[in-house]
């Protein structure tokens, strides 16, 4: 096991730790093509809704829907902000692969009202809400969750909301507590660490122009880890692109630790490249703020690009 080095005053950081050993972004974002966010202002316990006091069958009902189409449940808050006056805010969002996003929105006021969520779940494949919504953009601060969340997100998303207020809310944890601050664009399903208040606004304004950038880029949530390098690589090599320019039509399993993922790109280009990733255990160390047991995971590399 490594001991990375501490953060101020002797405590242990995790994102401190994870810039210090190189930590790479590539193939880190969570799959995930729906999320369900509830606005809840008060404290955000440890493991977010979970943990929320609700009214327990109505709490129930919304995990269950939520499961079954393993979607993720996200708490979300305007920045700054720790009360609400009137209704607050639910969503369900839900990606799209035409990049026709959908997105539906309620208000609740009892935690009954939360029951509307699970009939949103349930006809989102067939009428899934309105489309054209501009992307909401997620900042996780969940600091009871880590601690680099919450001191290194809360800047990034109090930054983002002076440019564009009704489109950033913070949030719970969205994963990877070491690559804070975290950004998640949704239902674009586009996910990007270890970002600082500058970087974040560059970041985004590429974003909303439908121009993606390599720097600070983990994936995008409806690929798999491998696939998520792939098309960052080429994102690197060839520059920023549009959000579907590059479809993953297929990927090969060559070993244990080796992938051949096919990618093509639309006319005029209508290029077929072939990236091969390989990936790799990291050593075992501390990987989160509040998680002190050494654990290992994964790196994903894309070794080779071949255009055909």
């Amino acid at each position: 096991m490594t001991t990375p080095p501490a953060g101020t005053g002797g405590r242990f950081l995790c994102a401190e730790a994870a810039r210090t050993r190189g930590d790479p972004l590539p193939g880190t974002a969570p799959h995930t093509l729906t999320w369900i966010l509830i606005e809840h202002t008060g404290g955000w316990p440890p493991n977010g809704f979970d943990g929320l006091n609700l009214d327990t069958h109505t709490k129930s009902l919304v995990y269950t829907a939520a499961q079954a189409i393993r979607a993720r449940i996200l708490l979300i808050r305007r920045p700054g902000r720790r009360t609400t006056r009137g209704p607050r805010r639910w969503a369900v969002l839900h990606y799209d692969a035409t990049g026709a996003h959908h997105q539906q929105w309620g208000t609740w006021s009892r935690d009954e009202d939360l029951q509307d969520i699970t009939e949103a779940l349930t006809i989102t494949p067939h009428a899934p809400g309105r489309l054209g919504h501009p992307p909401v953009i997620l900042v996780c601060t969940h600091g009871r969750h880590d601690t680099c969340c919450a001191l290194r997100g809360r800047p990034v998303a109090h930054t983002l909301t002076r440019h564009w207020p009704d489109l950033v809310w913070e949030s719970s944890h969205t994963g990877g507590d070491r690559f804070a601050p975290n950004v998640l664009v949704a239902p674009d399903g586009v996910h990007y660490g270890q970002l600082d208040p500058a970087a974040s606004v560059t970041a985004i304004e590429a974003h909303l122009a439908n121009r993606i950038r390599a720097e600070h880029l983990r994936g995008y949530t409806d690929l798999y880890p491998p696939q998520q390098a792939a098309v960052i690589a080429l994102l690197a090599r060839f520059g920023p692109a549009g959000r579907h320019h590059y479809t993953v039509t297929d990927t090969t399993r060559l070993a244990n630790n080796h992938w051949r993922v096919h990618v093509a790109t639309p006319p005029p280009e209508s290029a077929v490249i072939d990236v091969e990733v390989r990936s790799h255990h990291m050593p075992r160390t501390q990987l989160t703020c509040n998680g002190p047991s050494p654990s290992s995971t994964v790196v994903y590399t894309a070794t080779s690009v071949h255009t055909h």
